[in-house]
């Protein structure tokens, strides 16, 4: 061989594999002391070459993962976290669930670190200062006290734990965004890859890569009129729509109003006020995805070896696959099949599926795909996944 080292050329970095190394290592000690030399893999020579070997191979796949190291898309761990650093970015730490509610008061009454509780008694802590507008009510983002994944169904955080003078009620019109562990290689990618829109001459996409750098927003999508006439999600004509999950909704509306298009409207459920450097108020809207829960019902025939256990597998292999789909991304039934069949494993050959079912919202399963709306997303629950097994 030419090389026992690394080679990078215009495809990128490339390494000779171990056996060809053995191989090259092997017949130039050969041709040093002639053809008749012993190097089988039980003799002192053949193991010293195979030590060499490995040692070549060794420090190769290192000079690989180096070289890799530098880019984005190839990056792991650590390197991955220095990488993003150019586009102004940090790996994401493990984050406590948010909660929009809406305070209703009278007008001017100033909230001082606030706190509210749901039906569960978790706490949920609001800004520092919250002012009720003159309007009388006003929406801001609650962060829950305890660190994880924790929920509040719509309508559950009712509860006022610091009475506050002119501060009357609290309700939330959205769940929560449950809090995310740290941020994994894969999701820092992605991020890394909307982040480049920033500074973008497309408009929608400089807005949507802000967005995805709020803290806290796990998931994102953006939708856009430019039509004289209101669009079929409902979009009113020249305006455009986030649906954002997790983050501050302050903070949210703050990149909105600061990206977006002069003379562009704002289309959402989720309303803020942000006032620019010249004191003029933007009212910005925005969606919260709306959770659908899918019900599923998998029908499979029992081979040798399977269990109820390996059940549990299925159920949580599909309601994960439903869970991680996009904001907006229908069900489809034929893509589950990939999932619960448990591919790549052992337990995937002790059944033979034979139909699989699904619905929403609770509704009777059926043969054919859950479309999901622009502004939802399909949630996954072991709970709502049913196996029958004959």
């Amino acid at each position: 061989m030419a090389t026992l080292a690394c080679t990078i050329d215009a495809t990128g970095i490339s390494a000779p594999s171990y056996n060809d190394i053995f191989t090259s290592l092997q017949n130039s000690y050969w041709s040093i002391y002639g053809s008749d030399a012993v190097l089988t893999p039980d003799s002192q020579d053949g193991q010293l070459l195979a030590t060499f070997a490995q040692a070549i191979n060794d420090c190769n796949q290192a000079t690989i993962s180096v070289y890799n190291s530098f880019s984005p898309a190839k990056a792991q761990g650590a390197a991955l976290s220095s990488n993003v650093k150019i586009n102004g970015l940090n790996r994401q730490v493990s984050s406590n669930s948010t909660v929009d509610v809406t305070i209703t008061g009278v007008a001017g009454s100033v909230i001082a670190n606030g706190i509210v509780q749901d039906s569960l008694k978790n706490k949920w802590d609001l800004p520092a200062s919250v002012m009720i507008p003159p309007a009388g009510q006003i929406v801001v983002t609650a962060t829950c006290e305890t660190a994880g994944a924790i929920n509040a169904a719509i309508g559950t955080v009712t509860q006022i734990v610091t009475p506050t003078f002119g501060w009357q009620t609290v309700t939330n019109a959205s769940a929560a965004a449950p809090g995310a562990p740290v941020e994994t290689d894969a999701g820092l990618r992605v991020r890394q890859a909307s982040s480049t829109a920033l500074p973008s001459l497309t408009i929608l996409e400089g807005v949507l890569g802000g967005v995805a750098a709020v803290a806290g927003v796990t998931r994102y999508a953006a939708y856009e009129n430019d039509t004289d006439t209101t669009d079929s999600d409902g979009l009113p004509s020249h305006s455009m729509s986030i649906v954002v999950e997790g983050g501050d909704a302050t903070e949210i509306a703050t990149v909105i109003a600061t990206k977006k298009a002069p003379g562009t409207g704002t289309y959402g459920t989720t309303s803020e006020t942000v006032i620019d450097t010249y004191q003029v108020i933007h009212n910005i809207k925005f969606f919260r995805p709306t959770d659908v829960p899918i019900t599923v019902q998998i029908n499979l025939v029992k081979l040798s070896g399977y269990t109820s256990a390996i059940g549990d597998e299925i159920k949580s292999a599909v309601a994960n696959a439903i869970s991680n789909l996009a904001i907006g991304g229908d069900v489809l039934v034929n893509k589950l099949y990939s999932f619960a069949n448990l591919p790549g494993t052992a337990d995937g050959a002790t059944f033979d599926i034979s139909s699989i079912l699904i619905a929403r919202d609770l509704n009777a399963p059926a043969a054919s795909n859950v479309v999901i709306a622009f502004n939802e997303v399909a949630v996954g629950l072991v709970g709502n996944i049913n196996i029958t097994a004959t």
